[in-house]
């Protein structure tokens, strides 16, 4: 049986709709309606639809005439097979139909990871649970869905949230992660693991960095830094401050993915799989705006107490001390300290910026512990300001595990190189083409039966414009200009398989040379542009 109640507040309507609403009852419960809300006409209407069951056409044209009297209506509580009656009807296009959800308890749930807007909870073995901080997330929620799932088609591992639930006065996104365990936890109850960490830590973040996105799908990670360095103004002298925004704005666009909130709480191991979650900070932008958000999140925000660590990743300040350098070796693809600490200063420069902001925003200057915190990163950034007249930074080195699988990375750091220069379509080609074949070529022989890494290195010369690249490998010694060149008058009857591979980069390329020095196979090609 139906029931309504209802009552008019001083700026609202309140009405409870239960039970069933069709045509043999759609009459008096309109009448009801509308004696409830007699002579209020206009105002704002709540409908709490927690207890109704049933709607028909009958009853979706009792609300329709109330919309039409009341346009602000707020439907609440809707249960999902009221709900997709709603939405079938394109009533959810012309008013606010809220969708009554699963109600989740976190209560002695295990914490797995946190980011920028919200934590992570294990809620059993096979699921967790993103709490959000924003108490009204919904629409957060469905920016982190939409842009999960466009990562996911971009190539980057990630989870997708299969619900939305309550948690107490917030929302939460629902993911199947079975026994998964986060960096986090395995760098602080595994130390022995941390150089394993590091190279699928810096796997992931290349395979983020080597994403191109395609224009507009994600908001501009420079757009927001540089929103960073104008607040800043008020809190710097005068020449520093604008010397500061300046740095931000002459940052190019790049509409390659960065996450925006990349640390060790956030990749998950999974069944042997690594995953990427917390997507809702998803960019585009250069990799300087990320590698100050992982540095705040190892040491910046720690330099001063270096309990703060301890508390948000699990592991202590010396540990996150030896995580960020491994890093930043690895992803630099360099031992050199002259070039480490160049991009180490340059991603402490953003990264002051963005935690003074931070803490000022959160009435950082009116205590005397977090003052001192203050003027600590802002006496660093004023002498940062000093040595520096830009951000970037070239990256034209990498290391990779000799995997066939990661041909994509390697082909993306190379692409990237090439778009710098006006190289022509057909000298693209030949460079991709030998490119993969030299790579595939140590994946398979240089460490056969086990496993190694490659080092690739590129460089664009000017006057003539040339691009040279350089394969190193540890593996066993090997000269493929070495073995001679296959007959290509033969007919197919005749050849033997295999050998086109290097004959196809000795054709394409301009110049090849092979060394085998300390131990290391040296591959160097050049293609002049």
């Amino acid at each position: 049986m139906e029931e309504i109640r209802g009552e008019v507040l001083e700026n609202q309507i309140r009405l409870t709709l239960s039970g069933h609403i069709d045509s043999g009852n759609a009459g008096p419960v309109e009448e009801t309606i509308f004696g409830i809300i007699d002579g209020h006409r206009g105002f704002p209407v709540i409908i709490d639809a927690s207890e109704l069951n049933y709607l028909s056409s009958a009853g979706l044209r009792v609300i329709l005439k109330l919309r039409k009297q009341n346009p602000d209506i707020h439907i609440i509580d809707v249960k999902p097979e009221v709900f997709d009656i709603f939405e079938m009807t394109g009533f959810t296009q012309m008013m606010n139909i809220e969708k009554a959800y699963r109600v989740v308890s976190i209560e002695g749930a295990e914490e797995i990871g946190r980011g920028a807007n919200g934590t992570i909870y294990r809620i059993d073995r096979d699921n967790v649970v993103k709490v959000y901080n924003n108490a009204d997330a919904l629409d957060e929620i469905q920016h982190e869905r939409d842009v999960a799932r466009k990562a996911l088609i971009l190539g980057v591992p990630t989870a997708i949230s299969y619900d939305v639930v309550r948690v107490g006065d917030s929302y939460g996104s629902v993911f199947e992660l079975l026994d998964a365990q986060s960096f986090s936890k395995i760098l602080s109850t595994e130390p022995e693991k941390m150089d394993w960490c590091v190279r699928e830590y810096v796997k992931m973040l290349k395979i983020i960095h080597g994403t191109l996105v395609p224009p507009g799908d994600l908001p501009d990670m420079k757009e927001t830094a540089v929103s960073w360095a104008e607040f800043m103004q008020d809190h710097l002298p005068e020449k520093e401050g604008k010397k500061l925004l300046s740095l931000f704005q002459d940052v190019p666009h790049d509409d390659h993915m960065i996450h925006g909130d990349y640390h060790t709480k956030n990749l998950e191991l999974v069944n042997d799989e690594v995953l990427l979650i917390d997507m809702d900070t998803l960019a585009v932008g250069h990799p300087i705006f990320e590698l100050g958000s992982i540095y705040n999140a190892f040491i910046g925000f720690s330099e001063w107490d270096h309990e703060h660590v301890k508390s948000f990743q699990g592991f202590d300040f010396d540990t996150a001390c030896e995580f960020w350098k491994k890093f930043l070796i690895s992803y630099m693809g360099t031992e050199n300290e002259e070039i480490l600490r160049d991009v180490e200063d340059k991603a402490r420069i953003v990264g002051y910026t963005r935690l003074i902001r931070r803490s000022i925003r959160r009435n950082g200057l009116e205590h005397e512990d977090t003052r001192q915190e203050i003027e600590c990163w802002r006496s660093s950034l004023i002498s940062l300001l000093e040595k520096y007249d830009t951000l970037l930074f070239d990256t034209n080195e990498m290391e990779i595990e000799a995997l066939k699988e990661n041909l994509p990375v390697v082909a993306s750091f190379v692409e990237k190189h090439l778009s710098k220069i006006d190289c022509p379509i057909k000298a693209q080609m030949q460079i991709q083409v030998a490119v993969e074949e030299i790579f595939v070529n140590i994946c398979n022989y240089a460490y056969h039966p086990g496993k190694g890494n490659a080092t690739l290195r590129v460089e664009v010369t000017d006057e003539p414009v040339c691009v040279v690249i350089q394969f190193i490998d540890q593996g066993v010694p090997y000269d493929p200009l070495a073995k001679e060149d296959p007959d290509v008058t033969k007919s197919a009857d005749e050849r033997e398989i295999g050998g086109l591979g290097i004959f196809m980069v000795k054709n394409a390329m301009d110049d090849i040379k092979y060394e085998y020095i300390n131990g290391k196979n040296i591959l160097t090609l050049k293609k002049n542009i």
